[in-house]
């Protein structure tokens, strides 16, 4: 999934600040975190591979919506693989492994290696991924409310603010389908 991560990135993503940012990305642990503790892709590379299927299905859906792409302009391309590639940036250097215990099926307790979440920057979740990407290249209005809102309502005390952001920037919207889309469809074990 890397080769293919950086492959969109290399041939989309090219504003200044570009290279520095994937710099940034290589030298963080982006390409070997998971996507979460224990849901979709709790596994090594979980965070690139999802961020992968989030730029393919994002890219589907906005080639499918022509007053997206004339909103988007004429660096609509540039503008997918932003919000599809990166929305995660906030999970960089967020997760830890810590061991637990178990019993095997054998009835015998074992050790095994369990995610958590060390926060080192509590600033939310769409909100410090626009922070992050922002310190290195510039973010179009529809770009930051793309990232910001593709969690939806699913933060507590959402609903009002989403909804609003969804109805003046329907970017935003085709990149919280993306997002559900990859993760309940493309990495869900129990489908």
């Amino acid at each position: 999934m890397k080769d293919q991560f950086l492959k969109a990135y290399k041939e989309n993503i090219t504003r200044p600040g570009a290279d520095k940012l994937l710099k940034w990305l290589e030298s963080s642990d982006f390409f070997n975190a998971p996507a979460s503790t224990r849901f979709h892709l709790a596994e090594p590379g979980g965070l690139c591979k999802h961020s992968v299927h989030v730029y393919e299905r994002l890219r589907r859906l906005v080639n499918g919506e022509p007053q997206v792409q004339k909103a988007l302009g004429e660096n609509a391309d540039e503008s997918v693989a932003i919000v599809g590639l990166l929305h995660d940036v906030c999970k960089v250097n967020f997760y830890s492994v810590e061991m637990r215990n178990r019993k095997n099926d054998s009835g015998m307790w074992e050790r095994y290696p369990f995610y958590v979440v060390n926060d080192k920057l509590p600033y939310g979740h769409g909100e410090k991924s626009v922070y992050i990407i922002s310190g290195f290249i510039s973010l179009t209005r529809q770009e930051s409310m793309a990232i910001r809102w593709h969690m939806g309502a699913w933060q507590d005390g959402e609903k009002q603010n989403a909804g609003a952001a969804f109805g003046q920037y329907p970017f935003a919207v085709l990149a919280h389908l993306a997002d559900m889309q990859a993760t309940y469809l493309d990495e869900n074990n129990k489908a």
